[in-house]
């Protein structure tokens, strides 16, 4: 039910087509009444933010969706439920993608790859994201998007100096090329140039920007709930695919648990300081990838991975919804709260693999 005592803020991750699991967050908030004030986003969550910000409420949930029809790449009948044959489907639909594109995403440059060769000119990317851009252009209403109705903010990272630069609609106009800029990872995306600045993908250095929301101390009590793709725990990897899986996420995981438990640690001194302040709760909603998952599921667009994704970010909505205290109240100024993962002890008001980090 929607809660007018706090402000609601979204914040999505990035991670390709793993960002499904966004669409089916999104549709679960959606459907209980939830209209979020702010979102933030990179990459595909930069993706995600725009069109839900930039769409009529109503349209919100079946934009997504066309989103992801276009983006599934169907090539066939899934598999049985058995793991081997799921892991092959899989591997075959992103090696597809990384052959063949993705229409409305991405598609091949030239030289590209070539350019690794004698004599064959220079290229600062594998692949083409002018289609997103494109893509961009049609699903988002971006006159919607800048009149102020909500928030949007994405992130990127200038690629010449490492500094993070934030887009927010409460300071410019948002346009696509921003939000294409957010999606740009290397080497697979070109960065793209803004304003004389070159940016690129937020992913390597701050995957989940918690850090806009956070920039200035909140007027009223947030509720900040984010959408992750990539998780700190895991089983114990038992093949290379799965290795470099682990090493994947591993790279994209650690710095949100950095920076809630730097969030713990300035909401410990705020209290002291004034313990009446505005409270923030934070709902942290992450994908686990199931045992079919490959270390190339950021390009593994096939039918059943996408509707899984969307299921399980759909699922975990409701399952968090359901940690959050009635009437809003929690009994200090920094509540976190997270699912259990499932893999081993944990507690769900602790950022996962943090334990030692306050």
């Amino acid at each position: 039910m929607p809660d007018n005592s706090r402000d609601l803020a979204l914040v999505f991750a990035g991670g390709n087509a793993v960002g499904a699991y966004h669409a089916g967050t999104y549709e679960a908030l959606h459907g209980h009444g939830l209209r979020p004030d702010w979102f933030v986003g990179a990459s595909i969550g930069a993706v995600t933010a725009a069109i839900v910000a930039g769409s009529a409420p109503e349209d919100r949930v079946a934009k997504l969706q066309t989103f992801w029809d276009e983006a599934t790449q169907a090539t066939g009948p899934s598999p049985t439920g058995l793991l081997k044959p799921r892991q092959v489907y899989n591997g075959l639909h992103a090696l597809l993608s990384l052959v063949g594109g993705r229409p409305t995403i991405f598609g091949h440059r030239f030289p590209g790859p070539w350019s690794a060769l004698p004599w064959v000119p220079n290229d600062v990317a594998l692949f083409d994201n002018r289609p997103l851009l494109r893509t961009l252009e049609r699903l988002v209403d971006f006159g919607r998007l800048n009149r102020g109705d909500t928030r949007l903010t994405v992130g990127c990272v200038d690629v010449e100096t490492g500094e993070e630069v934030y887009f927010d609609t409460a300071r410019q106009e948002v346009r696509p090329e921003h939000v294409l800029a957010s999606t740009a990872i290397l080497p697979a995306f070109p960065p793209v140039e803004i304003d004389g600045r070159v940016l690129c993908d937020a992913g390597y250095t701050n995957n989940l920007p918690l850090d806009p929301l956070f920039a200035t101390e909140p007027e009223r009590d947030l509720l900040c709930i984010a959408s992750d793709l990539f998780s700190l725990r895991a089983p114990r990897p038992a093949s290379l695919d799965a290795v470099l899986e682990r090493a994947n996420d591993l790279i994209f995981a650690s710095p949100p648990r950095r920076a809630i438990a730097g969030l713990r640690r300035e909401y410990e001194l705020r209290e002291r300081l004034d313990p009446t302040g505005p409270a923030v709760t934070l709902l942290h909603l992450v994908y686990q990838a199931g045992a079919d998952e490959l270390a190339a599921k950021s390009f593994d667009f096939s039918p059943s991975s996408i509707r899984d994704r969307w299921a399980a970010g759909g699922r975990d909505a409701l399952r968090g919804l359901a940690l959050l205290p009635p009437g809003g109240q929690a009994n200090s100024r920094f509540h976190y709260l997270a699912l259990p993962d499932g893999v081993g002890p944990s507690s769900a008001s602790t950022p996962q693999a943090a334990s030692v980090a306050a």
